[in-house]
């Protein structure tokens, strides 16, 4: 398990900044607590979740919607749990 380094942290927030609010205070909670320990497949699938669009996103996290498809795996199963959780 390799360690984010502080440039690919600051890309990694770069690119969690969404257009609603309440996306970004949720993910960015998510990265407070839990940054120093994501892993490579984890900003994968961080990655996969900011391609979706911020309403499609916010339902999610807000749990209105749970994940489908290709989206619907244990990994982002757990993340999406911890950003709930915070």
């Amino acid at each position: 398990m390799s360690r984010l380094t502080e440039l690919e942290r600051a890309r990694l927030r770069w690119r969690a900044r969404r257009g609603l609010l309440e996306n970004d205070l949720i993910i960015t909670r998510y990265l407070d607590a839990y940054e120093a320990d994501l892993t490579d497949d984890d900003v994968a699938a961080l990655t996969q979740l900011f391609e979706m669009g911020d309403n499609d996103l916010l339902d999610l996290l807000l749990a209105r919607k749970e994940l489908e498809g290709e989206l619907d795996t244990p990994r982002l199963r757990g993340i999406i749990g911890q950003m709930r959780a915070l």
